[in-house]
């Protein structure tokens, strides 16, 4: 007979989020009981195996999320596990995913979207685990120079490790300097292919005649100054990956060509007639909305489709500001130099860092850091150390922010309101907790959360 609510196991050692999503997910309609270490959660799973279970990764235990993950895989892999953190990084998205965590959330998170993602885990039979990642190296969140937390790069994280394994085209798009090339070498390096070679060429920094035989090769004899066989690109990398930068810029000549390659899956060198096997990955990239070149006739649109095959969007820098502040840090550490440690960044610089609308996104960013590092002379970077546009932009995003906290100056806050009237309703209750709980519509649980939380005696 199947129970009449679904069983949902928090695991997190803060006791705070474990009752909060204990309540949210009561009032939901699930059987909900939390744990407080990965220990503990194994321990229970032994009296009573849950549906699902939503855990932390770091928790300050022995046992923590992904050991948790490692063993629910191995011994309950009928068993979702979605995963929670508030240190998001490409290196630990695409470990969860790879273990076989059925989701990964950035913390702060919203309820809503976490008691959505219980449903769909809910609703989904999981398949057997699959082969664990390699985890003997220690965790770097920076390894791969990807560095952000904001949830549009999160959900990109759990591309590359979705994708990564496939032969599928991958295509790239997003502004200049906002990454690409590095999400398509992470996307290489985190797949069965790592070992193999990375092969990358710019399709708009040659002629056509060059790019030609960089990616196809040459034979000798085949144009003036063939002097010898060259191997292209495609035969370089064997069965690694190429990665076409600003494909957008090639000739709808080559572009047939490149369709055949994909097509056929084999290349004939320049002046050469025995096609040769093709058995790279390709990822391409473009800064252009191909789509619409395809529209007005300047790229081939059956090309589109086949590189088009998975697409992944790297935000602009302005759209993910929070993100600023650990890429200072992580190009900081990159850039310094000697046995003396990284210079410190001022407030007032850093305001204006994340305030700027970086229209070179990433790469301009890291020139912005260079810079600095290079001219402060005292270990502190302060605004004087930051290109003149820089300072002087006069659009910082926190303008409007900084309106509405003039417009309500003077009003108590949230939590004031909050507690002011919670003191009324207990002292109209004459302290009767239960009834105090009924009247503002929450659990006695809550009740004495907000007491804790605003000092307040009963």
């Amino acid at each position: 007979m199947s129970r009449e609510l679904p069983r949902v196991m928090i695991v997190d050692d803060d006791a705070v989020t474990c009752e909060l999503l204990c309540e949210v997910f009561e009032r939901q309609g699930f059987a909900v009981h939390f744990e407080q270490s990965g220990d503990a959660a194994l321990s229970a799973m032994t009296e009573e195996r849950p549906d699902v279970i939503v855990s932390d990764i770091r928790m300050k235990t022995r046992f923590d999320g992904l050991a948790l993950l490692d063993h629910v895989r191995r011994e309950y892999p009928q068993t979702p596990v979605v995963l929670m953190t508030a240190f998001g990084s490409i290196e630990t998205t695409i470990r969860a995913v790879k273990k076989g965590a059925f989701d990964y959330i950035s913390k702060p998170f919203k309820m809503d979207a976490v008691v959505a993602t219980v449903r769909r885990a809910l609703a989904t039979q999981l398949a057997s685990p699959p082969a664990a990642a390699n985890d003997e190296t220690e965790d770097n969140e920076f390894i791969s120079g990807i560095v952000g937390r904001h949830p549009a790069m999160l959900e990109i994280y759990k591309m590359i490790a979705c994708v990564s394994d496939s032969r599928a085209a991958v295509m790239l798009t997003g502004e200049s300097g906002t990454g690409k090339e590095l999400i398509a070498r992470a996307t290489h390096t985190h797949g069965v292919r790592y070992d193999a070679p990375f092969v990358a060429i710019n399709c708009g920094a040659l002629t056509e005649t060059l790019l030609e035989s960089e990616l196809f090769g040459h034979v000798k004899g085949s144009f003036t100054g063939a002097i010898a066989n060259k191997r292209g690109i495609f035969e370089q990398a064997g069965e690694g990956t190429v990665f076409l930068d600003e494909i957008s810029e090639t000739s709808q000549g080559l572009q047939v060509k490149l369709l055949r390659v994909l097509q056929e899956r084999e290349v004939v060198p320049v002046g050469g007639s025995s096609p040769i096997r093709m058995r790279a990955r390709v990822i391409a990239a473009s800064n252009s909305d191909l789509e619409e070149l395809c529209n007005q006739g300047a790229f081939r649109r059956d090309l589109f489709y086949r590189l088009n095959v998975i697409n992944i969007h790297v935000p602009p820098l302005r759209e993910r500001r929070d993100d600023i502040p650990l890429l200072v840090a992580h190009l900081l550490r990159k850039h310094s130099t000697g046995d003396q440690p990284p210079p410190v960044v001022e407030g007032s610089a850093l305001n204006r860092l994340v305030s700027y609308s970086w229209p070179g996104n990433v790469r301009e960013l890291e020139n912005v850091i260079e810079r600095a590092i290079t001219l402060n002379r005292d270990g502190r970077i302060t605004p004087d150390d930051l290109p003149p546009k820089v300072r002087s932009d006069a659009t910082p995003h926190v303008s409007k922010e900084d309106e509405l906290a003039d417009l309500f100056a003077g009003l108590p806050s949230i939590d004031e309101v909050e507690r002011r009237y919670l003191l009324h309703v207990l002292e109209a209750t004459g302290g009767n907790r239960k009834r105090a709980a009924e009247i503002i519509g929450i659990s006695r649980r809550t009740i004495y959360r907000m007491a804790a939380r605003f000092g307040i005696d009963f």
